[in-house]
This record gives structure tokens, sequence and C-alpha cells, in this order.
């Protein structure tokens, strides 16, 4: 069977293959099989984001948990660190979020975290792939008297934001601050505007009415010029876009200007550089990332490590070299001394910590890295062939490397969750970059059609 598993778990539009509820009744199943261990009684906790259809998923979940002898708590929508933080903190097993991330509502998905708040391994989604995809699979079900029981977590929202507002100093508040705060009608809609809130800032909220059906609508991360003009309207000193599940941060200055997370990651990577905390000055990133945090990082003498995209191959790289700050320029921020995952709220606490020792507005502050043009072209395609297997593409690939001269670059890589291949090219003057992404998208387009 292949692999239900892409970048970031298990993703795809309701209702169809893989996100049916029974293939989610028998994902509760293996995982709950997977992680017994001969303890008295396993626990597995389980969040979502705000669609309508966490409902179906979070049913189904549980079903297969309690055959499989786990007990089941359920903390209802929270973000997906919330789940990673909640999965450590009360010494679960495993834990699950239900969510589509930036997805729009008729999508959703399923991913895992292990008893210390890391996302799985290839070989445990594999394994457990195979456990789903077996007819014949014996699941070993426990005695009548050893299945498990669900139970409904009340106070989870409150341990969240007591956890994230102990990341912040103490002696800092953010009184007389006014923070934009957008959280894309999705799972942080109750805890967000709280701990800003109690940490003395005056929130304008945005998107904070899930429905079910408007999560990530003209809004949050993906939409952050909403988050802009709020900014700009209400005077703001700073905005704050969040994604539906809340492990992304775009962030705006006090002027309007966006900025993405390799702006972002720039400046936490100075302050962290400047206290010397951060270990061989090594600061990871993505393929993804710009040219210009590269050039940045190199010019203090520190250096940008690059990983294939996903948070989850960040953190592996993060914990394999020891480094403690990396993300994605989507706005994925992971801080490894408080958190195992990008978290959106904790990555916007660690740049207001920042603009409040510093005492200096953010447009100030940031202002570290121009960004190279980069043209990023999304190609609906048929099949997913590996791009040096396919003449046409190569021929293109080098085209365009030669147009570039050296000051630029090429990304090629399919999408982990749907059916796209991206067409990245980076250089030094946009309109070159463009026409250049565009001629490559064009060849890949009709290539793998």
């Amino acid at each position: 069977m292949k692999s239900l598993f892409g970048t970031d778990g298990l993703r795809g539009q309701v209702n169809i293959y893989p996100m049916l509820p029974e293939i989610a009744l028998r994902l509760g199943l293996a995982a709950g099989t997977y992680f017994r261990n001969g303890k008295k009684r396993h626990r597995v906790v389980i969040g979502k984001d705000t669609r309508l259809s966490g409902y179906i998923f979070e049913t189904a979940l549980t079903s297969g948990f309690c055959a499989a002898g786990m007990d089941v708590y359920l903390v209802g929508p929270m973000p997906t660190p919330a789940i990673s933080f909640l999965t450590r903190n009360m010494r679960a097993d495993v834990g699950v979020v239900i969510s589509a991330s930036h997805n729009p509502f008729m999508d959703n998905g399923i991913k895992f975290f292990d008893r210390e708040g890391f996302k799985f391994p290839d070989a445990t989604e594999e394994e457990i792939t195979r456990m789903v995809g077996s007819n014949g699979h014996d699941w070993d079900y426990p005695l009548p008297e050893q299945v498990g029981r669900a139970f409904k977590i009340e106070d989870s929202p409150g341990r969240y934001i007591v956890y994230l507002k102990n990341s912040f100093p103490t002696h800092l508040t953010l009184d007389g601050m006014k923070v934009v705060l957008d959280c894309a009608h999705g799972a942080t809609y109750r805890v967000a505007p709280i701990i800003f809130q109690e940490l003395g800032a005056e929130v304008v909220k945005i998107g904070t009415a899930p429905d079910g059906l408007n999560i990530n609508r003209q809004c949050g991360s993906l939409y952050p010029e909403v988050a802009a003009r709020a900014v700009v309207d209400e005077g703001a000193d700073i905005g704050l876009a969040l994604d539906g599940d809340g492990d992304r941060l775009i962030v705006v200055d006090e002027t309007g200007r966006v900025l993405d997370g390799d702006q972002i990651m720039a400046l936490c990577a100075l302050d962290l550089m400047e206290r010397g905390e951060l270990p061989g000055n090594t600061l990871v990133a993505t393929v993804m990332s710009n040219m210009a945090l590269e050039i940045f990082m190199k010019e203090r003498g520190g250096t940008l490590l690059r990983t294939p995209v996903g948070d989850r191959h960040v953190v592996e790289a993060m914990r394999r070299t020891g480094a403690v700050l990396g993300g994605e320029q989507s706005g994925h921020l992971i801080f490894m001394n408080y958190s195992t995952t990008g978290d959106g709220i904790l990555a916007a606490l660690q740049l207001l910590r920042i603009m409040r020792e510093k005492g200096r507005p953010l447009s100030e502050l940031a202002g570290l890295i121009e960004p190279f043009p980069q043209e990023l072209i999304n190609v609906h395609v048929e099949r997913k062939v590996p791009f040096g297997d396919v003449p046409a593409v190569g021929a293109a690939v080098r085209e365009v490397e030669a147009a570039l001269s050296g000051r630029g670059r090429v990304l090629l890589r399919y999408s982990g969750t749907e059916a796209v291949a991206r067409v990245m090219v980076e250089g030094e003057d946009t309109e070159h970059v463009r026409s250049l992404a565009e001629g490559l998208a064009e060849t890949v387009r009709t290539s793998l059609k």
C-alpha cells in the first residue's frame, strides 16, 4: 500500500480517500496497537481545529484507539503545538491532531506526535500504513475489560496558556502595545487573544468566530494583507497572522509591511547570536528559504543548514545537530528550547520579547535582509515522475541555471499533499526571474500532463 502520509501527516478532501472515517478508525487501531508497551493503561491525546469534519475523524479515531486498549483524552479545538505540549505534559503515549492546517474547510488531515512531542519518523509511518492497509492483519485485540475509555479534558486551554506565558520573561509586559491578531477562524481563536491580553496588550481580533466552514477563508497567514490593513487603520505596533492550526506565523510591522518566516528567523537568529545562545551559530531552514538569509548568516560567521521542505525535516536536523532555532519561509518557526514543533504564538512572543528588550519598533529591527526576487509557480500534474527522468525538464532547468549565471537558483519539488509540482526560481531581477519561472513551469506542465 502506498504510504498514507505526506510531508505533514495525512491530508485530503473529506470523504475522499484517504480522508475517510474507516481509514481514521483503522489509523487509531493501528497506532494504538503499535504503541502499546505493556503498561496497565495507555493514553492518547486528540485535538482538532475548527473544521466541521473534525467531529467525523475525532469519533473514528477514538473508536480505533479505545478498541486497541488506549484511553483517549479529547481536548477539542486546540493548536497543533498545544497537542505536542500536552502529549509530553500528560506523559501520553501518542498525540493526534485533526487538521489540514492552512487548507480550506473541505479538506482535513491527521498527524501524530510521539510521547516526546515529535512527529513520527518515516519508519513508524510506513509500519502504520502497512497495518492499515493489510486486510489480514492480526490486531491482537485486548480483553473486553481492557479496552479504553474516552475523557474530555476541560482545562487544556489553561495549561497551554500558562506554558506559553512562561516562555515570556516575567520582568516584561506588553503594556501599552496594540496587537492586531488574526486567528484565521482556526484552532487558536480561544487561547491566542487571552495570552496577549493577559500579558498587557490591547488586542484587535480578526478571525476569532469559527463556524466550521470559514477556517482560513480570506484571513490568517495566507492573507496577511488583512492584518496589514488593520495594523495601519488601528495604528497598531504589530500584526500577527496565524494559520488554521496555529503552527505558523506571518508578521506585519507597524508600517503595514509583511514579514515572512525568513525575515523573522534572521531577527531571532541575530538576537540569539548576540546573546551567545545559538549553538555553532547555526540556523536550520529548508531549501525554500531565500538566498538572502543564507548570505546574512554567512556574513555574521554563521551557517544556514538547509533541509527538504517540511517542518518535520527541520526538527530532525535540529535534533541531529543540536540547533535551537529553525523554520520555514512559510512561517513555521521552531524554538527548540521551548517546543518540539512549530508554534505561531510562541514565535510571536519571542519576537515581542526582542522588541520590548531593545525598545525599538519592528520596522527598525526587522530590516536585516532584502530578499532576492523569488517566483514560485504551482503546476498541476497528472503524475509525479522524478524530474531527472524527464529529459525536457532537465534541459529546461540547465537553461534557466545558465541564464542566472550563478546569481540565483532553481528548485523543483512535488507537493507532499497535492497533485502539484512547485517550480521556484530565484535571482536578482524580478522580471527576469518571473520570465524564467513561467517558461520552466510551462515545460513541467506539458511534460507531466
